[in-house]
This record gives structure tokens, sequence and C-alpha cells, in this order.
């Protein structure tokens, strides 16, 4: 992705927290800590303490999939912040940001394996060519069968090499917003819903009828 202006990138959707400032492609400054929890708490001082308070034309923030409220955090900011700022506010995809890593430390070809919900994983792969496979929230059983390219990488990396047991590479990630400058063009997309990758926890109760 070409950072022509400034921009503020937001990744909330894991353990993970991150903020990174961008100018003309430029990494200005960046924040990465693993919280666990405690994002809401966390992001906006992140934010504050990059230089002129983070702000920028420009706001990318992740989409997911990943922790529903982390994903609601880092959108529900990017949004408040784009109102006040006036800026261009786009989401992307978590998974994409870790092909991204993995491609800037050369492997072009990688499968993302990160963790899901209920035991599952999420599993995408990205070809050399920027195409991708369709998200897939899968347990580690059904994984094995779904195409698996020689290098894995996300924070289930290791374990699903290991699972494989056939000495593929594994690259253990979490995302991180400084890697936003690399990922491809149109992987910034202007609809900022979430992307939850698997159905709700919970599905509501149907209305009762008026009698």
């Amino acid at each position: 992705m070409r950072m022509h202006t400034r921009t503020l990138a937001i990744e909330t959707a894991t353990e993970a927290c991150s903020v990174a400032l961008y100018e003309s492609g430029e990494l200005i400054a960046h924040d990465h800590r693993v919280l666990g929890r405690g994002h809401a708490e966390r992001l906006v001082p992140m934010i504050a303490e990059l230089p002129d308070k983070g702000r920028a034309s420009r706001i990318v923030a992740s989409l997911g999939p990943g922790s529903f409220t982390g994903v609601r955090i880092g959108l529900a900011t990017a949004r408040a912040l784009g109102f006040a700022w006036g800026a261009e506010v786009l989401g992307y995809p978590t998974l994409a940001l870790i092909a991204a890593r993995a491609r800037k430390e050369g492997h072009a070809a990688v499968t993302v394996c990160m963790n899901g919900g209920h035991g599952e994983w999420f599993v995408q792969n990205f070809d050399a060519d920027g195409s991708s496979s369709a998200l897939s929230s899968l347990s580690p059983e059904a994984a094995l069968a779904s195409g698996v390219l020689p290098v894995i990488a996300g924070n289930r990396a290791q374990e699903f090499a290991d699972l494989l047991g056939d000495g593929r590479t594994a690259m253990d990630l979490l995302p991180d917003a400084r890697f936003t400058a690399d990922l491809a063009d149109d992987a910034l997309i202007t609809d900022m819903s979430p992307i939850y990758g698997r159905a709700p926890d919970a599905t509501p109760q149907k209305s009762r009828a008026l009698k």
C-alpha cells in the first residue's frame, strides 16, 4: 500500500494493540504492545503519544477477523478520529496484514493461521500474485485438509505446522500496524463493517408475536 499522505494505522484485532504513523511512505513512529485485554484503555493514549498526537489525513484500521471487542474498539476509534480530523477512513483484513509481513520477510506465498473462537482457527491462503482463498474458520482437524502452503504465518502457525508434522516453515506472528504500508493497494476497502469470519456466538431470540 502506498502511503502518499500522512496515515495513521490502527491494529486491535488480537491480543496485540499497535499504532503506526506514516508520511510519504516513511514510518514516522509506531507502538506495539501485547496486552491480552485492555485495548479500550490503552489505544487512545498510544495514539496521543505519537507525533502531533497521531493526527493524519487518512486512517486505516483492522476489520478483523479476531476479537469482536478489539475490532470494534479499533473501528470506533478510527471513525471518531476521522470525523474529528476530517480524515479519510479505510479498513483492511487482519489476515492480509500478516501475509504482507510474511512477504516482506521473503515469503511470497503463505497460509495465515490465526486463533479463532471455540477452538477453531481462521485460515486463509495468500499467493505470490496477491490473490487469496476464501477466509475459513476451521477446527484444527479440518484445517489439515484445507490446502496448506509450505509457509504458515500467524499466532497459530507453529501449532499448525506441528500438527502437520512435515517440516513446514512456521512464522509465529501477531499483526503489527507498522506493516500496513506493505499491504497490497486492493487490501484497503471503504466498507468499514467488521469481518467476523464465523457466526456470532449468540443468536437473537425471535420476537414474540403480538396477540
